[in-house]
């Protein structure tokens, strides 16, 4: 573990305090252009995500009707009932997106796939650098402003780890807190996105932002405020 990457960790609430945790539960709003484009358009019904903390395992309700959630890992997305029955499943969802570019339309196996990816990533941020089989290494800092140069970790994802893109960039403030994350939205098109968090709060000893927003990302690195693909909004969040 390098030197920053553990000040990092400590500054979020330590490797000791997650060791001692095993899940996450939020309740998620989000929204976005991407889902529109996706023919999924966002109710902004608040949701409720729980998720596994030391694997890559995930489930959101209500999904499609009051009785339904779903259950994702890397290898099978399910959209399940609450007395235990299948509604639909994919086995090796990732294959699915073949060939995929922005405007290609989602299923709901396709949402829910996202969904437990991408909040799975944002809710064990920065503790999941450190799982086997991830690559981390300090790149050059980033300047966001006169007043703000952020500090640059580049993470390389196992192939047994679902998430946006194999690389992906992660910035942190003076106080090394989380402040931007930028990856390719592989099952979209491989659309670059530079996604910013604010509002970060303190729940059982583990800090993580509240609000995220994702926009399109320019060959300079910049964002483009016009396009928010995501919005995603946190509360009610506890570690266990």
């Amino acid at each position: 573990m390098s030197g920053l990457l553990s000040d990092i960790l400590e500054a979020h609430g330590g490797t000791k305090r997650w060791e001692q945790l095993t899940t996450a539960t939020a309740t998620i709003v989000s929204d976005g252009e991407l889902f529109a484009s996706k023919g999924l358009p966002q109710d902004l019904q608040p949701r409720r995500m729980t998720l596994s903390l030391h694997e890559e395992r995930a489930a959101v309700s209500p999904f499609g009707s009051p009785d339904q959630h779903t259950d994702f890992t890397p290898g099978r997305t399910a959209i399940i009932r609450s007395d235990g029955t299948v509604v639909a499943e994919r086995l090796d969802p990732r294959k699915s997106f073949a060939g995929h570019v922005l405007d290609t339309p989602w299923d709901p196996l396709d949402r829910a796939y996202f969904n437990g990816y991408a909040l799975w990533t944002y809710l064990t941020t920065p503790f999941f650098m450190i799982m086997d089989g991830m690559a981390v290494e300090e790149k050059e800092p980033w300047t966001e402003s006169p007043a703000e140069r952020w500090r640059r970790l580049r993470v390389t994802f196992p192939d047994d780890i679902a998430s946006h893109s194999t690389v992906q960039d992660f910035y942190f403030g003076d106080d090394l807190l989380l402040r931007r994350h930028d990856y390719h939205v592989d099952i979209a098109g491989g659309f670059a996105a530079a996604q910013y968090v604010t509002d970060i709060e303190e729940a059982d000893g583990i800090k993580f932002p509240t609000r995220r927003r994702a926009y399109l990302r320019g060959p300079d690195g910049h964002p483009d405020h016009d396009h928010v693909m995501v919005s995603i909004d946190l509360s009610d969040v506890h570690f266990s």
